[in-house]
């Protein structure tokens, strides 16, 4: 009986380091490598802000290989992408409420899915899987379209997320050779 709570209680010390040492140095260690980055973009009077972290290309094969076609993908390195809007918008066709979202996405070869989350969990995988796992929870998740591929005639080496304005606002993202725009608008009121 002796032996067996001596090991349970070396387990849990070990646990409580990995999780009060290790995992703070280990978040840490990854944001060298893919920094963290906030975009903000007021539209008629509401503003908007993506935070995420940014990884790079490195000459890897990003999309169909290192981010797998078809899977949930935490848009990102590190913490889950967030999105946030003082007020409701449209995403699309679809009305998104005023609040702070983890953004998630399903890239595919031809279109990717967009999906507004209202959990932001700690961390975008699961240590257990190797990072091949997310934490989203498909049960919070409050609005998904889909939107089609982009190709960049030069690969981009950061991942971006960004707003940009023509006719429309867009929310951006763009990596390697991939870009796709989410169609972004106020609520008409009536």
């Amino acid at each position: 009986m002796k032996v067996l709570k001596k090991i349970l209680i070396t387990l849990l010390v070990l646990g409580a380091l990995f999780y009060f040492v290790g995992m703070p140095y280990l978040q840490g260690y990854t944001k060298k490598y893919s920094p963290e980055t906030t975009t903000t973009y007021n539209f008629d009077n509401t503003e908007l802000k993506v935070y995420y972290s940014s990884p790079s290309k490195k000459n890897r094969v990003i999309f169909g290989a290192l981010v797998p076609y078809g899977k949930v993908w935490r848009t990102g390195a590190n913490e889950p992408t967030t999105f946030t809007t003082a007020d409701n918008i449209k995403v699309i066709d679809k009305t998104l409420p005023a609040g702070t979202y983890s953004l998630w996405t399903i890239p595919n070869k031809e279109r990717w899915t967009i999906i507004f989350n209202k959990e932001v969990p700690d961390w975008g995988v699961t240590i257990l899987s190797g990072g091949k796992e997310t934490t989203r929870n498909e049960e919070a998740d409050v609005l998904q379209v889909e939107v089609p591929v982009r190709k960049l005639v030069q690969p981009q080496e950061n991942f971006t997320i960004s707003f940009e304005e023509t006719e429309q606002l867009y929310l951006s993202f763009a990596w390697d050779m991939v870009k796709v725009n989410v169609p972004l608008g106020k609520l008409t009121q009536g």
